[in-house]
């Protein structure tokens, strides 16, 4: 486990030098066996690590790891892109189980998350954030962002927004009766859901709109 943990984290946070690793052994493989389908098949796996490497990682490490915590010790701001965003750059502080300390780091671009979404939820410095790694190989981590804060804090507020959305709409023409109803629902479905109990306080709220939207 240490071993595929050791290569996944490889080829997870060098996943350019990866590619040309993994070309050029199956270029040498082709012209020991003479058959051209070795370097074929190289050539689609390097670029197929490049967009699935994070996802495989995130799969391993929360299949076969066991939990620990880190904490967010620095979050540096480069000058490239993704997506018209800028990349960050994250040191991380992981305490195992049995009480060590190993210091890691990852990026936006590398950055392994589970459960894996579109969309990258990332903790700021200082924050806590619960872990998985693989013991024998500790700064290879996957970031469990449903377990913690930061990351429940960002899915009751994306779960917020059709919710804010529909107030939007009601407040702006609260005689329309379509309104009205989009507007319960969003709030019902933000009660119903699971990962938003721990924002109690939205919840009671929601339930006294919704009373008071269903007396009207």
């Amino acid at each position: 486990m240490k071993t595929i943990s050791a290569l996944l984290y490889f080829l997870n946070h060098h996943s350019i030098l990866s590619m040309l690793v993994i070309i050029v052994l199956s270029l040498i493989v082709s012209i020991l066996r003479r058959k051209f389908s070795w370097l074929i098949a190289g050539l689609i796996l390097g670029f197929v690590n490049i967009f699935t490497a994070q996802f495989l990682n995130a799969w391993f490490l929360n299949k076969f790891g066991i939990q620990g915590t880190a904490v967010v010790t620095q979050v540096v701001e480069t000058n490239s892109t993704l997506n018209d965003q800028y990349i960050s750059d994250y040191d991380v502080l992981v305490k195992t189980a049995d009480g060590k300390d190993v210091l890691s780091d990852f990026s936006t671009m590398t950055a392994v998350i589970y459960p894996i979404r579109n969309n990258i939820r990332l903790p700021d410095a200082g924050a806590q954030i619960a872990v998985k790694y693989i013991p024998g190989y500790e700064k290879n981590i996957v970031i469990l962002s449903d377990e913690s804060s930061y990351g429940r804090s960002m899915l009751i507020g994306e779960h917020k927004q059709p919710v804010e959305k529909a107030a939007i709409q009601y407040q702006a023409s609260p005689g329309n009766e379509e309104f009205k109803k989009e507007y319960i629902k969003a709030l019902k479905e933000f009660i119903e859901e699971p990962a938003n109990s721990p924002d109690s306080v939205s919840v009671r709220n929601y339930r006294l709109l919704v009373k008071t939207l269903e007396g009207q």
